[in-house]
């Protein structure tokens, strides 16, 4: 008791691994007697429940890992970050592969996050600007989405209606694009469902140490993992009581193999107890890599014991030992230790800028493997990527439109190199289930090549009661939140732009491909051709297929555009207001908020596609 007032009892090393101790002893109760019992008693009952314990930036006397392990589905949690913006989140990051490597170690499979809530711009976001956070939280593990919120609108004719508070994503009924919204949840749907499949492959298995917790630990930084490898963590719990060794691998009951047990450099201390099933797996085969631990935390632990065992391990000098069929390095790099085992990077890409950045995923399936693969920037990149797989032909999976495609690929001592496209913030999935008739395979290239640009005049008709005109005729295309009307300036809804459109006969040349591209959307179009749809687009770039629809001489092209509420929202706050058109609780945006971009920004043009090597006569 008197340590726990702040007295110095023996002497401040003893008083400090006292209250380790003490600290570790509430954690294991807090684990066992709330998180665990919660699971047993809803078990009981036939029941599961998730569990997003601390999130990011939370204090939390647990441990993150050891509170999750017997959830149903370990959850957590990430913001979504300005539109545009590819700052790093690193404490959702930590969160989010927090809960993936719960899941992976023990089997769990399901992965949650609450996801894409957002402080600020209630009712302007759009499935283009949420794309790059939910992109995000697939490449850190999630493999389930926890939309928040989608809170209960009672007032049929109040729109956009009630909000929780001044955070959400508002994600309801009352949406302007709730009836546009499908292919983008699909997109989640499919990304989710993939990522659901097999095991998740990973070579480094990354001790955080018993100092704090990994969202504590990594809220402004990411552990250092060489680049091209993945990574679970695993704490204390988990290292003592699920690791075996089999094969010489790093393996857990729930399928999992890591080749190399990596100890953070920043973690001087560990317990006895870690330190004595470190030592078992080396004996048995394990690889380790990570510095000597200076002592024990613990007042519990025999220090003569402890000492033993390090020097066993690390030696005098903390260089590492050989002992039994395993290693430790103690000086070593991480990235040095794979190559030496001739473990080579899962995943490789060229670098054209700088600051190009791809992130990926692997999993393992029964005769398949897959890639999940994220273009973290807003510019399209031309990359060769390569993978630690041989002998299997690719395809190209893309979850935006269901399409699954062959591609080109070269095999050359064990790894596959495969030339990728990748638009701004695209993702696809990179598979191999067939195995290859050739080590090697060219597909045509596609050529692409502008034939028109579709100028005005553009007839604009407005969704009614939103206090813009019946409709308005555009001799170029202007951005609404520019208009001199204002209430096309402060528009919110669906705006469709008509207009005939003349083919020229010689756009048409066999084999090709005829798109429609609308340059810059804000923020939905639903396209029709002649009275055809062709589908909704909700991202760069933002185009349709018209191929089979478009005939030469006069076609009718109409283009439902949809933007959000805020603008709306903000002119019903103007101080000349006389009627209004939205209702929101609570109050959301001034009169001089800036406006959103909003409309049909263009350029239009007609685009014609050809594979090289396909006739054009």
């Amino acid at each position: 008791m008197p340590v726990l007032a702040g007295q110095v009892i023996e002497s401040s090393e003893s008083s400090d691994r006292f209250l380790w101790d003490f600290r570790l002893t509430l954690s294991d109760m807090l684990a066992e007697y709330h998180y665990d019992l919660i699971t047993a008693i809803l078990k009981e009952r036939g029941m599961g429940h998730y569990g997003e314990s601390h999130e990011e930036g939370r204090a939390f006397m647990g441990d993150g890992m050891q509170v999750k392990r017997s959830n149903t589905v370990p959850m957590s949690a990430m913001w979504t970050q300005k539109p545009g913006v590819n700052k790093e989140q690193y404490g959702y990051n930590a969160d989010i592969r927090e809960s993936a490597s719960v899941a992976h170690l023990y089997g769990q499979n399901l992965v949650a996050a609450e996801s894409l809530t957002a402080a600020s711009g209630a009712w302007a976001w759009s499935p283009a600007t949420l794309k790059p956070t939910a992109d995000k939280e697939l490449a850190m593990g999630l493999n389930r989405f926890v939309i928040h919120t989608s809170v209960h609108q009672p007032l049929l004719d109040k729109k956009p209606g009630l909000a929780l508070g001044p955070f959400g994503q508002w994600f309801t009924r009352n949406e302007t694009w709730a009836e546009q919204a499908k292919p983008w949840v699909t997109y989640l749907a499919r990304n989710s469902y993939l990522l659901q499949q097999g095991r998740f492959a990973a070579d480094i298995l990354y001790f955080y140490g018993e100092d704090s917790n990994i969202t504590a630990l990594f809220g402004a930084k990411s552990p250092e993992i060489p680049t091209g490898y993945n990574f679970d963590y695993v704490n204390a719990d988990a290292l003592v009581h699920l690791l075996t060794i089999e094969n010489g691998e790093l393996a857990t009951a729930s399928g999992m193999r890591y080749r190399v047990l990596a100890l953070d450099p920043f973690s001087q201390h560990m317990s006895l107890s870690v330190l004595r099933r470190i030592r078992d797996l080396v004996q048995a085969g394990a690889v380790v890599c990570g510095p000597k631990p200076v002592a024990t935390p613990s007042l519990s632990d025999d220090t003569t014991e402890f000492q033993g065992i390090l020097d066993q391990l690390w030696g005098p000098t903390g260089a590492g030992n050989s002992v039994g069929k395993g290693r430790v390095h103690g000086n070593e790099k991480l990235g040095d230790v794979l190559a030496a085992m001739k473990v080579a990077p899962d995943f490789e890409y060229t670098k054209p800028k700088p600051d190009t950045e791809v992130l990926f995923v692997h999993r393992r399936l029964d005769g398949a493997d897959l890639y999940y693969i994220d273009n973290r920037n807003d510019r399209s990149e031309e990359l060769e990527t390569t993978f630690r797989i041989d002998g299997r032909e690719v395809e190209l999976w893309h979850a935006d439109t269901g399409k699954i495609e062959p591609a080109s690929y070269k095999s050359v001592n064990g790894r596959t190199t495969v030339p990728l496209h990748l638009d701004p913030w695209e993702t696809v999935f990179v598979v191999f289930r067939h195995p290859a008739k050739a080590p090697a395979r060219t597909l045509p290239a596609v050529v692409e090549k502008s034939i028109a640009t579709i100028a005005g005049p553009w007839q604009l008709s407005f969704q009614p009661d939103r206090g813009a005109p019946p409709q308005i005729t555009l001799e170029r295309l202007v951005p609404w939140q520019e208009s001199t009307d204002e209430g096309v300036r402060y528009f919110g809804g669906t705006g469709t732009y008509t207009k005939t459109l003349q083919a020229a006969s010689d756009w048409f040349k066999p084999g090709a491909e005829l798109w429609l591209d609308l340059g810059e959307v804000k923020n939905l179009a639903e396209v029709s051709v002649n009275g055809k749809p062709l589908g909704i687009v909700w991202k760069a770039p933002y185009r349709v297929d018209a191929t089979s629809v478009l005939h030469p001489g006069a076609n009718t092209v109409e283009i439902k555009v949809t933007n959000g509420w805020a603008n709306r929202i903000i002119g019903d706050r103007q101080p000349n207001t006389t009627k209004t058109y939205t209702f929101t609780s609570p109050k959301f945006y001034k009169a001089n908020a800036p406006l959103e971009p909003s409309g049909l920004l263009g350029p239009v043009q007609m685009i014609r596609a050809v594979h090289e090597g396909k006739s054009m006569k």
